[in-house]
């Protein structure tokens, strides 16, 4: 399709397009009125007004919208808040995270930069990992995604970065997951860069072994380390394999192996020894007091002790009474630990965290379903932010929860026990609890944000709206408006009823697409919402593009009620 500049052939409020280069079609451009129920309820709060005062808006939003503790100042300035409870444990929140945060493209090949982590950082991002490698001398520290041809930023660069920009957006605290390829000696200049560059801003747990997580509200601007003792590293991994260089064949927790690149990825129990998952008996030699150097002085960093399952899955899973740790677990390790020991998932995330992260032949920056992960606890669902796809508009869906803070209190029934020793099971279709009623008036803006031969060279575009229920499997569903042909601002006034078991896990995918008969229908905007936090009544719905920025003035009118 053409992608001629915005708005040219305007005709007194019309559009030309070229027919075949020898004549004109000339288009109206319909100015469309609000339905007929949303005049109604307008006119009814203002006295038959044009506009509404403040007053007549708060009553407007207590009466017919339903938010009956609205006040004046909540009419005169309505405000993203976090409202959410934020005084539990770490593992009692779903965290925004992020994966390979320093990569500006695919995984094999683009650039490493700190501009990633700031992008990720400005939209909420509360997880960022880094991949910690020697240089060629063995003298600098570098991050870069190891065995492959991604070019290298250093770690000094991407901390200055989370320090600048690390509460951009959200004060909770930044975790930063380091995927550690270092010596002994190089380990040490972390501990040093870290402490350095974040000075107070680094949190330091009171013992060296937590029983519990801390709470988000404890840890308000502060910045926190994730990953495996360096015993761990240094007990399994060759001198060979410490170089992103190296000929050794050891590979990270998150590289795909030769055998992965050649065929699809093994579905065998984890056994790999350098990402083993066993306790460090050495750790309680930190004594933070003292001023500790060298590696001890990088155990010290570690708040949330990771690992990886050595042996069977389900062993991976069990809870230990007097300690809390990161569990990591592969894409398709989870689809088969949720198949299999679903309730053990459960229980594991009730007090320590599981972090998921793509498959490692992913190489264009894909990403999976984090459904799968929510439904059973999961907290960090580790996602290439720089891409963007269907998976990762429900991401993004997710965390505008909670005034898009990065972090969203889990569902009480994740968190607790049943009788007998029972777990929440997504797969158990349960009790109707309510359903929720979508009715799409119409659409504006496109002819604003778009060239008038964007969609269509001969004619305005022919709009239609999908909309998805994303949540458990028995609450799927998808529906679709008639298409509206010819024009710019499309009503469809058309209503559907989705029905919902468990509404606190779900999410509303709202996207607008363009019918082409003799190719793939244009993309024009979508959206993603929580449905516990839809506010009921007539929205004005802001939609965004491919990659999540929101558009300038395309939005839907839309109504919601739960029924």
């Amino acid at each position: 399709m053409g992608k001629e500049k915005k708005n040219e052939n305007v005709d007194n409020g019309s559009y030309n397009y070229k027919m075949f280069n020898f004549f004109n079609r000339k288009f109206k451009i319909n100015e469309v009125e609000p339905p007929a129920d949303v005049k109604k309820a307008f006119a009814g709060f203002t006295d038959g007004a044009s506009h509404m005062t403040a007053e007549q808006l708060k009553w407007f939003l207590v009466v017919h919208q339903g938010e009956v503790d609205s006040t004046l100042e909540d009419a005169e300035r309505i405000i993203e808040q976090v409202h959410h409870d934020m005084t539990a444990p770490l593992s009692h929140y779903f965290i925004y995270t992020g994966h390979n945060s320093y990569l500006t493209g695919n995984q094999l090949s683009s650039d490493c930069s700190e501009v990633p982590i700031i992008k990720a950082l400005q939209r909420g991002v509360r997880v960022i990992e880094l991949d910690l490698w020697p240089s060629s001398t063995k003298d600098e520290i570098l991050v870069l995604h190891g065995r492959t041809l991604t070019t290298p930023v250093s770690l000094i660069k991407c901390l200055m970065s989370i320090k600048e920009y690390a509460f951009a957006s959200s004060p909770y605290p930044v975790i930063i997951t380091l995927e550690d390829h270092l010596t002994p000696e190089l380990q040490a200049r972390v501990a040093e860069m870290v402490t350095q560059t974040f000075g107070t801003m680094l949190y330091y747990p009171e013992s060296d072994r937590l029983s519990e997580f801390p709470s988000p509200e404890s840890l308000k601007h502060r910045i926190i380390i994730s990953t495996k003792p360096p015993k761990e590293y240094l007990e399994s991994r060759p001198k060979d394999n410490l170089s992103p260089g190296g000929n050794g064949m050891g590979f990270s927790e998150e590289e795909a192996s030769p055998k992965e690149m050649k065929v699809n990825i093994s579905e065998s129990e984890v056994d790999d020894k350098s990402d083993s998952d066993h306790d460090d008996e050495d750790f309680n030699e930190c004594n933070r007091k003292s001023g500790q150097t060298g590696v001890s002085a990088y155990k010290c960093l570690i708040t949330i002790h990771a690992g990886k399952p050595k042996g069977a899955l389900k062993d991976a899973l069990e809870v230990a009474a007097d300690k809390v740790r990161r569990l990591s677990l592969s894409e398709q390790e989870l689809e088969r630990a949720a198949g299999s020991y679903g309730s053990d998932v459960v229980r594991f995330t009730q007090k320590n965290i599981l972090r998921i992260y793509p498959k490692g032949t992913r190489f264009t920056s894909s990403n999976y379903n984090p459904t799968i992960g929510w439904m059973h606890g999961a907290q960090m669902i580790a996602f290439n932010m720089q891409g963007y796809g269907k998976s990762l508009w429900l991401m993004h869906g997710m965390f505008r929860a909670n005034g898009g803070c990065g972090y969203v209190r889990k569902p009480d029934f994740l968190m607790r026990e049943g009788p007998s020793d029972e777990f929440f099971d997504p797969r158990t279709t349960l009790p109707l609890q309510k359903k929720l009623k979508v009715k799409i008036y119409m659409g504006d803006g496109w002819r604003l944000d778009f060239s008038h031969t964007h969609f269509d060279t001969y004619s305005p575009p022919d709009f239609y709206t999908k909309v998805y229920i994303v949540g458990v499997p028995a609450d799927e569903a998808k529906r679709k408006t008639k298409i509206i042909r010819d024009d710019w601002c499309p009503v469809w006034d058309e209503e559907f009823t989705f029905p919902l078991t468990v509404p606190d896990l779900a999410l509303l995918r709202i996207e607008v697409r363009e019918y082409d008969m003799s190719e793939k229908d244009d993309f024009g905007g979508q959206t993603c919402l929580p449905v516990a936090e839809i506010m009921t009544g007539i929205r004005s719905v802001p939609l965004h593009d491919k990659k999540g920025k929101k558009l300038p003035n395309v939005r839907l009118l839309m109504k919601f009620e739960f029924v």
